[in-house]
């Protein structure tokens, strides 16, 4: 969700000149498609799946971006992959495209980031972050281009990159037991994510249960979830984005499941700004069990 993220704050930016007002919605729109949140600690019998899904997004109705996502989960491993591009009216003013990967083990049912990579590049310029994690702190980071010096920015500590996930591990929901994992235990969250900028909390309230029908895929039971994101270090608290964003009590994110497994991914997310609603919404949804791996067994005579 970085991905979109990111490229929505870059259409936004070039066109702040239109006014404030719209700017910052766009901004704001933005900064909330940078990821879902993620469940704590689960555990779960081993299982494997592939994810593949397809996503527009759209501001008061307009389309903006598409993207594409894919998850791999193995029986001791999980990778993640995404890949989007600006389109329509945010194009005419800006080209934007990028690709965001994160993969690591599996503890107890649960990713554990190993390591994130994220490169959106505009026509202005190119913003490239990578992280390694170790136990689930940041050891290695690398930003390019770094923050310029900025005394009002609240600052990041070390403490601040301890016990966080990056933002597309973030979008992985793990719910544990033996029920149906589309359920109101899928909400109730909060994780803290780092992006290698910003450090944020991301809330969840369960809202409600829907079913949904993806033009191509899944058709079936999502949970809604309510979310609520806390800015904690690396932003500028006189920014509107980030003052309209934290106040938010409206912002919603579906998730579905991915088939043979436990791990429930956004199908749809939404939140209200001042020029209408920004929404990220899954066209195709596509998952597929896979068998674990088995040792090879050869007869001989």
């Amino acid at each position: 969700m970085k991905i979109f993220k990111e490229q929505l704050i870059q259409g936004a930016r070039s066109v702040r000149r239109a006014g404030p007002a719209f700017g910052g919605a766009a901004a704001l729109a933005a900064s909330v498609l940078m990821a879902a949140l993620a469940a704590d600690a689960g555990h779960m019998a081993a299982a494997q799946g592939r994810f593949e899904a397809e996503y527009t997004a759209t501001l008061a109705g307009i389309p903006i971006g598409r993207g594409n996502w894919v998850i791999e989960i193995s029986d001791d491993q999980f990778t993640a992959t995404a890949s989007g591009g600006t389109f329509g009216i945010i194009r005419v003013l800006t080209q934007g495209h990028g690709t965001s990967t994160a993969q690591g083990p599996l503890n107890g049912g649960q990713p554990v980031p190993q390591s994130y990579a994220s490169t959106i590049t505009n026509d202005k310029r190119v913003d490239d972050v990578r992280m390694a994690f170790a136990g689930g702190n940041v050891k290695e980071l690398s930003v390019e281009p770094p923050l310029s010096p900025n005394p009002e920015r609240v600052p990041v500590t070390d403490a601040d990159r301890r016990n966080v996930l990056d933002p597309m591990t973030a979008t992985l929901v793990h719910v544990g037991g033996s029920g149906d994992p589309v359920s109101p235990q899928a909400c109730g969250r909060k994780a803290a994510v780092f992006d290698g900028r910003m450090r944020f909390d991301l809330r969840s309230e369960f809202k409600r249960i829907e079913t949904v029908k993806a033009e191509k895929g899944y058709q079936g039971p999502v949970v809604v979830c309510a979310v609520y994101f806390t800015p904690i270090a690396g932003y500028n608290p006189d920014r509107y984005a980030i003052r309209y964003l934290a106040a938010v009590r409206d912002a919603e994110v579906w998730f579905a499941p991915i088939f043979g497994t436990r791990v429930l991914v956004p199908y749809r997310f939404s939140l209200p700004t001042p020029v209408g609603t920004g929404v990220l919404q899954a066209t195709a949804f596509v998952s597929v069990p896979k068998p674990p791996r088995a040792a090879a067994v050869t007869k001989t005579q």
